[in-house]
């Protein structure tokens, strides 16, 4: 009997960038590794939205649009390029209106993208219905998804088989336009059992003519077993990725895979040793990101939070950024809770988001102390329905903090009377700044708000991690600030488990080969305008950072006479902005940071008199 060809999309540029590298990566870096696959026979690639989009204006300072274009120049025309939209959200962190949603599709399809994969994290229909329309009325397939994870252990009421068998039928009662259907679990964590359940209810349930599609992260270490669930359930294509990004927090290994379906019903149908090539090629292409440990690593601990593979890194790799990585721990931990109490939303962007920043929140701030914008409104009602009611107590706190009642309406009908929402607002804003008016620079402001400002005027700052930045970082660490010393002698630096001897001389170090300034150097300036002592008959008194982050932009000038809780800064911390108030009234003196700095807590952002 002929074997059964499984097919699949290869991730590795797309989502395997999001779970390792927090998906800050240059398009040069990685093209040749997409010509290498071309010629070893793959024709299917998830090309770029979900995280993809904004983190190229977020820290690679490139334009997600340019890069786009250049992966079909590089794909060739026949190629399907695939890319992830997160419903009414699109390629947000926070929902669109209407005119945003349209110009998604349209401009995607534009730039040479075939199919798009579109779900929503709550698993509520109302909000694929418009999406879903959009992307077929731009002429690209559109691949409709049912999102899945694993409750934490005790919780029930969703995320079963007939959860999910329920939520299928109620797209195709909707008539939402579909090409084919995914079954996407990004936290990996949904049972072999279960997704077996699952995929064979939805064939029965599905024209025989319907791809059926299933997608899975290693996180767990079960990646392997769910996907030959799926298969052997009747599922027609996966997703695989390739090493480096591969294994671990991404997609299982299309070599892994390969080797699984081996003396099975089942084949791949790829030349395998085109493919170990092609990987080669990919591992030198990324062979200066730095790899962190926590992307390559099988998590037990991982069903009791969910956290997706595509979170996992990106989240802490703004530990990183923030110098809270030693929190990660705690953090994981708090997420257990959030997700109980949170009405069951599918632990994938943005929930997954609003997961953590909340549980990040209670570690920092104590429990329930500060309810994160993202979660706080979720809860409210304010994204859709959630799969089960919140918790009550939780709704309650949620509104009494955020000054927000409880809503039934939809995130559509709340958007599209938004005013501050939409192409409108986005378009003044780039006439305001001089941009070119294009439908490309009007998108970028919509959905990439202050940061696609700051990239379409050339401020953009780059924020990929680089293997010399990480161990230029462990020496300064462990070495100490020297300032201008001449201390000199050798110490041993461990990097992801291997120990390197550094030589240390003066303010330089010196590890295999390559020196690095840890001394402070000459003492910084002052910012321009720096403090003026205080007028007569006032006391000058620091505004200090609340916590860790990145300064997005002023909200005075030097010398506004402001009042107890104004604005003076807003900042950024695990993708929230928070706005850092006056704690008296007073005449701001002078800031001490601009846009775009990286600050840490207690580090002082402004001088009031007062």
């Amino acid at each position: 009997m002929a074997k059964k060809k499984i097919r699949f999309m290869c991730t590795a540029f797309r989502d395997g960038f999001q779970s390792v590298y927090g998906a800050r990566v240059k398009t040069d870096d990685f093209l040749p590794a997409v010509e290498a696959s071309k010629e070893a026979g793959i024709n299917w690639f998830e090309a770029g939205g979900g995280a993809r989009f904004q983190a190229l204006y977020f820290y690679s300072n490139e334009d997600a649009f340019e890069m786009m274009d250049r992966f079909r120049e590089t794909a060739g025309p026949d190629a399907d390029l695939q890319t992830l939209a997160r419903g009414v959200n699109v390629v947000g962190l926070e929902s669109q209106p209407s005119d945003v949603i349209k110009a998604h599709a349209d401009l995607f399809a534009k730039h040479g993208i075939t199919t798009i994969r579109n779900f929503d994290a709550l698993n509520d229909v109302n909000n694929l219905i418009y999406s879903g329309q959009c992307i077929a009325d731009a002429g690209l397939k559109h691949q409709v998804v049912v999102s899945m994870m694993e409750l934490p252990p005790g919780c029930s009421g969703a995320h079963d088989a007939a959860f999910y068998e329920s939520t299928l039928r109620q797209i195709l009662d909707a008539d939402i336009p579909f090409d084919s259907v995914c079954f996407k679990d990004a936290s990996g964590t949904s049972t072999p059992s279960k997704v077996y359940e699952t995929i064979k209810a939805a064939r029965k349930v599905l024209p025989d003519d319907v791809m059926l599609h299933f997608h899975t992260h290693e996180t767990a270490g079960i990646g392997g077993l769910c996907y030959m669930s799926a298969i052997e359930a009747g599922a027609d294509a996966i997703d695989l990725s390739m090493a480096p990004a591969s294994g671990g927090t991404c997609q299982t290994d299309i070599v892994t895979m390969w080797h699984i379906l081996r003396g099975t019903d089942y084949t791949l149908d790829v030349d395998i040793d085109k493919i170990i090539t092609a990987e080669d090629v990919f591992r030198d292409c990324m062979k200066d990101y730095f790899l962190p440990p926590e992307a390559t690593q099988v998590d037990p601990m991982i069903p009791f939070s969910p956290m997706p593979g595509g979170a996992l890194t990106a989240n802490t790799q703004m530990l990183r950024d923030n110098g809270l990585m030693d929190r990660y721990p705690e953090i994981i931990r708090a997420m257990s809770e959030v997700v109980r109490k949170g009405g069951f939303g599918t632990s994938v962007t943005p929930v997954s988001q609003f997961y953590f920043q909340q549980a990040f929140n209670n570690v920092m701030f104590g429990p329930w102390e500060k309810f994160a914008d993202g979660y706080g409104k979720m809860v409210l009602g304010y994204f859709g329905k959630t799969p089960v009611a919140p918790d009550a107590e939780i709704v309650k706190l949620a509104s009494e903090q955020m000054g927000l009642e409880p809503t039934k309406k939809t995130p559509l009908e709340i958007n599209d009377a938004d005013p501050s929402k939409g192409l409108a607002p986005a378009r003044k804003v780039c006439e305001e700044e001089g941009f070119e008016l294009t439908d490309e620079n009007i998108f970028i402001v919509a959905t990439c708000k202050d940061k696609g400002v700051s990239f379409l005027k050339g401020e953009a700052r780059v924020g990929i991690r680089y293997k010399t930045d990480v161990e230029a970082e462990q020496v300064k660490k462990l070495v100490g600030d020297t300032g201008a010393g001449t201390g000199s002698g050798s110490v041993n630096v461990t990097v992801d488990g291997q120990v390197y001897t550094v030589n240390v001389d003066g303010a330089s170090a010196t590890l295999n080969g390559k020196s690095f300034n840890i001394g402070t150097g000459a003492a910084v300036p002052a910012a321009a305008g720096g403090a003026p002592a205080a007028p007569a008959g006032g006391t000058t008194e620091p505004v200090a950072a609340p916590m860790p982050g990145l300064i997005i932009r002023l909200a005075v000038e030097p010398g506004t006479v402001v009042q107890e809780g104004q604005t003076l800064v807003i900042m950024e911390a695990m993708k929230m902005e928070m706005e850092v108030k006056a704690h008296k009234a007073g005449t701001v003196a002078s800031f001490a940071i601009t846009a775009g700095d990286q600050v840490q807590q207690g580090q002082p952002l402004a001088q009031m008199t007062v």
